[in-house]
């Protein structure tokens, strides 16, 4: 995999890999893959899955405005 064409829905590189990272040390610990792949690493399967939208996320905002006194 040279280039990686992110899904229209996925807002930045770094939400994609850190979900996919996520996913992939799921798998690590035993997590059954969602696809079908020809890979056996963690990592490749974990992107195929969200590729594939095998896996879903949603990015919350929880960090609260600070009070101003």
């Amino acid at each position: 995999m040279n280039h990686l064409i992110l899904p229209k829905e996925v807002d930045s590189k770094f939400s994609f890999i850190t979900v996919a990272s996520q996913r992939a040390k799921q798998l690590q610990n035993g997590a059954k893959p969602r696809v079908e792949t020809r890979s056996r690493k963690p990592t490749r399967v974990a992107i195929e899955e969200a590729l594939a939208g095998a896996i879903s996320w949603e990015v919350r905002d929880d960090v609260k405005p600070a009070e101003v006194a």
